[in-house]
């Protein structure tokens, strides 16, 4: 459930089963074998996948269509009454905003801004200017990109009017963006004009030992400024638009993967520069408020929390690279051992799943100690928005730490205003 390809799979509505063993796919002859019977389905042939249990199973099982009738409404009216903490969602999309809404959240904890390149129209701009040849061809793709993403900006502005929008500058490797296959990259290469050779020796060039924990996140922006500039530059023009339509947009703009310092504060402050410049330009300084904040998902920044307070008005835990950082385990491959940690009771449950308190937790109780306990800290909000913000379990622990909101996939929204809800009877009860 916890792999990247379930995650993005899950906030996009759709069932996804990642590292199940017990099938193999043959592309080539187009087959799928069960291994304990040895049956082969092919082509063609109907299963349904449950992404919640894992289960895949041969033929169409009859579905039912959730509902929400009057007392599920009505639960969660009683839920919102009693919870302290807010409840927003991750939404990368106006669609997925839209749905957000529908589903209670209050605002968007994280957008990430490097989902809305994907479409087929807006990818090969994106590998534009990550193969550009200077920094003049480069400028000239992300003012193509800054139109996509403003439009996008704007139009999740506009259907979360009145609430929070947190959009995640760049984060991924760069390499995501770019095919592998010789003919893909020929294809490319012919599309965007330029010599395969060359193209074929960039994309090589970008290969990384270890991407995830490469040239990605603020290390990115630092390395290329126009990128960080340009989204922080959409942000807010998207904003003033909004606005200007007659909408309360509210934007906040997070820097991933902050270590050092340093590095959060040279990214900070040319995020205020190019906001500042945006509204000098249209004549409206002053006229919007927006903040700037961090995520929280390396150990180092957990630890030394107290340093960045000074640049940041809110925070976040991304909790899925947090745990993968703290515990040394890739969420994408633990599937090929979790099971027997499980059965064997080495760990008992997912981290990736619910909080791990003893470790993951304990930095985050020292990352919010730190940020509360420095010079004006008691004002400075704290979230989550990594996988686990959508489980009971973890939000208990959530409310315990007295964190601001949660953030989660728009269809566990409901889920989370009731867990919420009952992490706060809890700790009530509790301090009685």
């Amino acid at each position: 459930m916890t792999s990247h390809a379930a995650v993005v799979a899950r906030g996009m509505g759709a069932p996804c089963v990642s590292g199940c063993h017990e099938i193999e796919v043959d592309a080539g002859r187009e087959t799928l074998t069960l291994l304990r019977s040895g049956k082969v389905l092919k082509k063609g042939d109907t299963i349904t996948i449950d992404g919640a249990t894992g289960e895949v199973m041969e033929g169409k099982v009859a579905l039912i269509r959730s509902t929400s009738d009057a007392n599920f409404q009505t639960v969660l009216e009683w839920a919102d009454e009693c919870r302290t903490m807010k409840v927003k969602a991750n939404a990368d999309t106006p669609n997925d905003a839209r749905k957000a809404r529908e589903l209670g959240a209050e605002g968007i904890g994280l957008s990430r801004t490097e989902h809305m390149f994907f479409d087929p129209k807006r990818i090969d701009v994106v590998r534009e200017m990550i193969l550009a040849n200077d920094k003049t061809e480069r400028l000239a793709a992300l003012e193509k990109l800054f139109v996509f993403q403003k439009e996008d900006m704007r139009e999740i502005f506009e259907v979360m009017s009145g609430y929070p929008v947190t959009f995640r500058l760049l984060d991924p490797p760069l390499h995501e963006f770019l095919p592998s296959d010789a003919g893909d990259i020929a294809a490319l290469a012919k599309r965007i004009g330029k010599d395969v050779t060359v193209v074929a020796s960039k994309i090589k060039a970008l290969e990384e030992v270890n991407p995830m924990l490469g040239l990605r996140g603020c290390r990115l922006g630092l390395a290329f400024p126009e990128i960080t500039e340009m989204q922080a530059r959409a942000v807010i023009s998207a904003a003033l638009e909004a606005k200007a339509n007659g909408f309360d947009p509210r934007p906040e703009i997070m820097i991933p993967l902050v270590s050092v310092a340093t590095e959060l504060e040279v990214a900070s402050a040319l995020v205020h520069a190019t906001a500042e410049a945006v509204m000098k330009a249209k004549g409206m300084e002053g006229q919007l408020k927006y903040k700037v904040g961090t995520m929280l998902e390396l150990p180092r920044a957990c630890l030394n929390a107290r340093q960045l307070a000074p640049m940041i008005e809110f925070a976040s835990f991304g909790t899925n690279d947090l745990t993968q950082s703290t515990f040394g385990f890739s969420r994408d491959d633990i599937g090929g051992f979790l099971p027997r940690y499980l059965e064997e009771k080495i760990l008992d449950k997912d981290p990736f799943e619910t909080i791990d308190v003893d470790g993951v937790g304990q930095l985050m109780r020292m990352a919010v100690d730190g940020v509360r306990g420095a010079e004006g800290g008691a004002k400075k909000l704290f979230g989550l928005c990594g996988e686990q913000g959508g489980d009971p379990k973890s939000l208990l622990f959530c409310q315990e730490l007295g964190l601001d909101s949660v953030s989660c996939s728009p269809f566990r929204v409901p889920i989370a205003r009731l867990a919420a809800a009952q992490a706060a009877i809890q700790q009530r009860k509790a301090q009685k």
